[in-house]
């Protein structure tokens, strides 16, 4: 009996756009998802942005949402999304993405639309778009880049950098007496009621890396059911401006930001057995009597 000539190791989605090209006897392992364009990434060696990228182009292939879906690119390290990503893309004025996502979703409900920030654009600059368009409970999907630095502009301090971090503006480490803490973004966001789900994730090794694809996926399943507003932190590497090689900053990832960001899922108002954000703020505020006003409506 001939072996199948499309191999069981490529995903159904793989199958149908690359099927056909398969040659006899040759076995497939692994191929570019649609949505992924063929342009070359201009991110630095042992940057994590690359691995994401793909993820959330894996993701939209097997939801089978490229046609509708709406990606706002920020300013940063990631500011050319919009060459890598086959869905229509907007570029957002700096921290400026989650009003664009809004104003994208409002118009257009039935799309399914991400913004795509680094640390600087979502929790510096962006700070103010960030929280309120998740206690608004806007239907849109985030992914939050976390490297703890200033990336495209040259290794400044973010305000995800670590105590004691050395950056360019922080020769002697952050000074948490002067300039305060890093701000924790999935413990943040996870305590306003408009927020429906918040991970956090990583990518430093395989397992990691498949965990974080299922976070993704949960985020743009929940924005296409309606949950609500969703988040997907990823801790990340920035090995050029941390001044070390690519393994060395794995390394220095894992024995200091993941047990600073640790990962884990921040809040998950499916899992908690409610329908959607909205739900869950409403049973959070059961015992205010003006909170429960129009419930029966």
């Amino acid at each position: 009996m001939p072996a199948p000539k499309t191999p069981v190791t490529l995903p159904d989605y793989q199958v149908e756009r690359i099927g056909s090209q398969i040659k006899e006897g040759e076995t497939i392992k692994s191929a570019r998802p649609h949505a992924l364009t063929d342009a070359i990434f201009n991110y630095c060696p042992g940057c994590t942005h690359g691995i994401v990228n793909r993820l959330v182009a894996e993701v939209i292939d097997e939801l089978g949402i490229e046609g509708k879906t709406v990606g706002i690119a920020p300013v940063g390290c990631s500011v050319m999304a919009y060459d890598f990503f086959n869905c229509d893309m907007i570029e957002a004025a700096h921290g400026r993405a989650p009003a664009v996502a809004t104003g994208v979703k409002r118009v257009h409900p039935d799309n399914v639309v991400f913004a795509y920030q680094g640390d600087g654009d979502l929790a510096s600059i962006g700070t103010a778009e960030t929280v309120h368009a998740a206690t608004r409970g806007e239907k849109i999907t985030v992914i939050f880049i976390n490297n703890a630095i200033y990336g495209m502009t040259g290794g400044q301090m973010a305000p995800t950098s670590l105590p004691n971090q050395v950056t360019q503006t922080s020769p002697y480490g952050r000074d948490v007496a002067t300039v305060g803490y890093p701000v924790r973004i999935a413990e943040l966001l996870s305590t306003l009621d408009g927020v429906a789900y918040v991970e956090r994730v990583t990518c430093d090794s395989t397992a990691h890396i498949m965990a974080a694809k299922r976070a993704l996926k949960k985020a743009f399943q929940n924005q296409i059911d309606g949950v609500g507003y969703s988040l997907v932190e990823v801790v990340a590497t920035c090995p050029t401006n941390w001044g070390m090689s690519p393994h060395d900053a794995f390394e220095w990832l894992r024995e200091n930001m993941l047990p600073y960001y640790p990962l884990g899922v921040y809040k998950d108002v499916v899992a908690d057995g409610y329908a959607n954000a909205a739900e869950a703020a409403l049973a959070r505020a059961k015992d205010c009597p003006i909170a429960q006003k129009g419930k029966e409506a």
